[in-house]
């Protein structure tokens, strides 16, 4: 592949960290504490384009390749990561769901307002009891003529409580992952209730929540996609889930590289700054490396996505080396910072509880693993 940028994407790369470094980071401290982004700040995302990028300008969006798109869940991970997780649930876990799997009807009624950030949409596949085991969630749907009445509940939903709309994965039959069926839940329907989940250790400005669903009754056009397509849906929606993840870290890797690197030039000891000592330049070196390669790696799938390719396998590899490289590079960084990184008179502690979930959701570490591990080998290690 061309590892070159375009002028226009080099052009939307500059005026997405323009606008984060005048709209997002001079608060996302104050956010953190407060345990809430300003949502003033949605609208002015979706107007720079960050909620259209990759839906088609028929549907509201401002259309797009992937490098670009990934581009920008790396300006918004290096800014505040809790950014980038409302972006890139809503309008790509969400908003590419319906892209590629709703009726043309469907597409009309939400891709214009996901687009454009006017509603925001959540992911309810997680369940308290089935996190990595998606396939064998116990919300249900049940039909009553023309209608679906769920019921059930769900966990650590991002924007869940901020949400319109929620993307709700559900049993229709007790197939296994075959049972599984998407419906499209607005929020406001009777039974539906998100509860707000605080006190998290990161991405503290996200609203994360728990959905419950008591018999909540939606029509069958609410359905996404065909009766028990819904596992085969979700686990394709978070092949590129992962892509935004993996940028997301991108950005905390270069976010952690920039904040070492004027913190080490301008801190003096025994008479120098210490970016002069050879055991600072090391951790800064392996920062500045892994921030290489995952960018990378990022920029890989993204190619293939925007080629057609299959991109699976390296959307896991994306994830599972951005990601852990995000917790490394903030551990050195804070290690570069001392006692200053200890606090939040920095960015380099934010950074390293923001990354910390990162090795956890859209797949945690080990089930990227097992993911490269079935490619390589063609033995399935899930059953």
């Amino acid at each position: 592949m061309d590892l070159s940028l375009t002028p226009e994407q080099e052009a939307f790369r500059a005026l997405a960290r323009d606008f984060l470094e005048r709209e997002a980071v001079p608060h996302r401290m104050q956010w953190d504490h407060d345990e809430s982004v300003d949502l003033a700040i949605v609208p002015k995302m979706a107007e720079l384009g960050f909620f259209g990028l990759t839906i088609p300008e028929e549907y509201g969006g401002v259309g797009g390749d992937y490098v670009t798109y990934s581009l920008a869940m790396e300006e918004l991970g290096r800014a505040d990561s809790a950014l980038r997780g409302i972006v890139s649930v809503s309008s790509g876990l969400v908003g590419k769901s319906i892209l590629f799997h709703g009726t043309e009807e469907q597409k009309q009624e939400w891709l214009p307002q996901l687009a454009t950030a006017s509603k925001l949409g959540c992911f309810g596949l997680t369940e308290p009891d089935t996190g990595s085991d998606a396939g064998n969630l116990t919300s249900r749907a049940t039909r009553d003529g023309d209608d679906w009445v769920l019921h059930g509940q769900k966990l650590f939903i991002t924007n869940g409580t901020w949400a319109d709309v929620a993307l709700v994965f559900a049993r229709t039959s007790p197939d296994g992952p075959r049972g599984v069926t998407a419906f499209l839940v607005p929020t406001d329907a009777p039974g539906f209730e998100a509860r707000e989940i605080k006190g998290k250790l990161g991405l503290r400005g996200q609203a994360t929540a728990e959905l419950f669903l008591d018999g909540v009754r939606v029509p069958d056009s609410a359905r996404l996609g065909e009766v028990g397509q819904g596992f085969k849906i979700a686990m394709g929606t978070l092949d590129k889930g992962r892509l935004a993840v993996a940028s997301g870290c991108v950005g905390i890797v270069q976010g952690c590289l920039e904040a070492a690197v004027a913190y080490a030039t301008e801190r003096t000891q025994f008479g120098r700054p210490i970016a002069s000592f050879q055991l600072v330049q090391d951790l800064i070196a392996d920062i500045s490396l892994d921030a290489d390669a995952a960018r990378l790696l990022v920029w890989r799938c993204a190619d293939l996505v925007d080629r057609g390719e299959p991109y699976g396998v390296a959307a896991s590899k994306a994830k599972l080396f951005a990601s852990e490289a995000a917790v490394r590079a903030a551990n050195n960084a804070i290690q570069v910072h001392g006692g200053a990184g200890y606090v939040d008179d920095y960015p380099v502690a934010k950074y390293l509880r923001d990354a910390r979930v990162m090795t956890l959701y859209e797949g945690t570490s080990q089930i990227q693993k097992l993911l490269i591990g079935r490619a390589e080998t063609g033995v399935n290690a899930f059953v």
